[in-house]
């Protein structure tokens, strides 16, 4: 499972703050509000796009990438570069689809914004209110929890809370129903990343839309703003004809390998676009709600995503500054005291976004690529940012990026990196373990003899999974999906010279992996 650094909308934050720590130090509060943007630096900032992004792949081999820069409510910069996927000479595009992955989350928070201008719900409202029987494991805390404290990760449930479910194949609503079961932290100040959390409080919104979230994400931003090749559905990724494959890298080579349907959790990351519908999207949040002169998006609804809910990156140093999460967007500040707003995007299974926006210049970026996390796009949006405000990078930011994703492929099972006994305590017979194992969270678990050999059966689909054997009553199987890193642990406790019950410890992060027996 992937590590609780796994919060790609935390690093650009984190990052920027720590890095400009010193800068900040060195500047009055009248010099910081003073400081503007010379004539014509944003224009060199433009032209440099080229020589970054081309560098960029160059350097880490990334396939493709495309760019789409917002400047005065004018598209500036629109283009794409490299591959939709390797081996083949299908050329990235202004027009080509990504899946945006957790750049959805800043996406959904507008259409939920849209609902709050036009009276539909408030941001204030209890989710309670329109998803009935909705509960978490503090009755307070399931009866008062609202859409803006699960777009904001304040409502205490843990770091990405149920995306192992997801990972097994459970759907939306199952999923919402078991955040019942998850423990919670302090309720509103505690800050943990959650997809579905979020997806919570969007499908909340829906509901009170009396319609879907894909259908609500349509028809209140999409087709108002044209943006003909976004959806909030995964088939129409699919479907489309000029699309980017995913792509992961497996020793020095980029392979396209995996799929990644996100429907379950739609509004925090399963949002499939490309640059020109994003720049389309940049123009309204950037006029704040406005497109082509139009009021789309309440203002003052629209605004409100943008206040810090939520302090998701504490202060490092008594200097550095602490990162801010609003509702669904990344709320910080830079060196010239400008409020900066942004999210990253990735699936570990080949998709990695950023979006940057800079309103006070009326600037915005937004960077779609088609490898696994590497730090990228952040790169790409880093450098453009400080050609524009400072007229020089600086710093190396792919090389200070570049360990934070690192981290989050780290395996941190028992089993990770060694070898297998070389003379093992021997297990039980097959059918010692074999049987049906109960679990309230994840449901119940099959062990089967197939071919003479154990396997494991989790999951609504049933997805198999070969346990071979460790030492004594352990075995190793390889979890599957967004959060696997390679092996893990299946053990099992034994009576009578019979297993009782089986903690998978892939599972067990917040203490819910263990299954006993029916």
């Amino acid at each position: 499972m992937l590590p609780k650094t796994f919060a790609f909308t935390c690093c650009l934050l984190l990052l920027h703050a720590s890095n400009s720590a010193t800068a900040v130090a060195a500047l009055t509060p009248a010099e910081t509000s003073a400081v503007t943007v010379p004539p014509g630096q944003i224009d060199r900032a433009v032209r440099s796009l080229d020589g970054l992004a081309e560098a960029l792949l160059r350097k880490t081999g990334v396939p493709g990438m495309s760019i789409a820069v917002v400047h005065n409510d004018k598209v500036v910069y629109l283009k794409g570069f490299g591959v939709r996927k390797v081996g083949t000479n299908q050329r990235v595009d202004a027009d080509t689809v990504f899946e945006l992955a957790s750049v959805s989350k800043p996406v959904g928070a507008t259409v939920v914004a849209a609902l709050a201008g036009r009276g539909v719900i408030k941001w204030s409202d209890p989710v309670s209110k329109y998803l009935p029987g909705f509960a978490l494991s503090n009755p307070y805390v399931g009866r008062t929890v609202t859409i803006a404290d699960m777009y904001s990760h304040r409502s205490g449930l843990p770091d990405h809370a149920g995306d192992l479910l997801e990972d097994l194949g459970f759907d939306r609503a199952t999923i919402i129903k078991r955040l019942a079961l998850e423990p919670l932290s302090p309720f509103r100040i505690s800050y943990a990343y959650t997809n579905f959390g979020l997806t919570t409080g969007a499908q909340a919104a829906a509901n009170a839309a009396k319609t879907s979230w894909e259908a609500l994400s349509s028809e209140v931003l999409y087709r108002p703003l044209g943006m003909n090749s976004t959806s909030s559905r995964f088939a129409d990724y699919e479907k489309a004809a000029d699309k980017a494959a995913l792509h992961v890298r497996v020793g020095s080579r980029w392979v396209a390998k995996y799929t990644r349907d996100a429907d379950a959790q739609s509004p925090a990351g399963g949002v499939s676009s490309n640059a020109r519908d994003m720049a389309k999207w940049l123009r309204l949040e950037l006029a704040n709600g406005k497109y082509d002169g139009k009021q789309i998006v309440d203002e003052q609804a629209l605004l409100e995503t943008r206040i810090p809910s939520a302090v998701s990156g504490p202060p490092s140093s008594p200097i550095a500054r602490a990162g801010f999460y609003g509702l669904g967007i990344n709320v910080s500040y830079d060196e010239a005291g400008r409020v900066r707003l942004g999210h990253s995007g990735g699936f570990a299974l080949g998709s990695a976004t950023n979006v940057l926006m800079l309103p006070s210049e009326h600037l915005g970026i937004v960077v779609l690529t088609n490898g696994m996390p590497i730090g990228v796009p952040e790169a790409l949006s880093q450098d453009f940012m400080d050609l524009a405000e400072f007229g020089h990078i600086e710093r190396d930011w792919l090389a200070g990026y570049a360990p934070l994703f690192a981290r989050m492929y780290v395996n941190h099972s028992a089993l990770a990196g060694k070898s297998a006994p070389a003379k093992p305590v021997p297990a039980l017979s097959n059918a010692a373990y074999a049987g049906t194992y109960q679990n309230e969270f994840y449901g119940p678990a099959q062990v089967r003899v197939r071919n003479g050999r154990l396997v494991m059966l989790l999951g609504p689909r049933s997805k198999t999974f070969p346990l071979t054997h460790w030492d004594g009553n352990t075995f190793a199987y390889y979890p599957s999906g967004e959060n696997a890193v390679g092996i893990s642990a299946v053990t099992f406790s034994i009576q009578e010279n019979r297993a009782q019950t089986m903690l998978v410890e892939n599972l067990n992060e917040e203490k819910l992996g263990t299954f006993a027996r029916r």
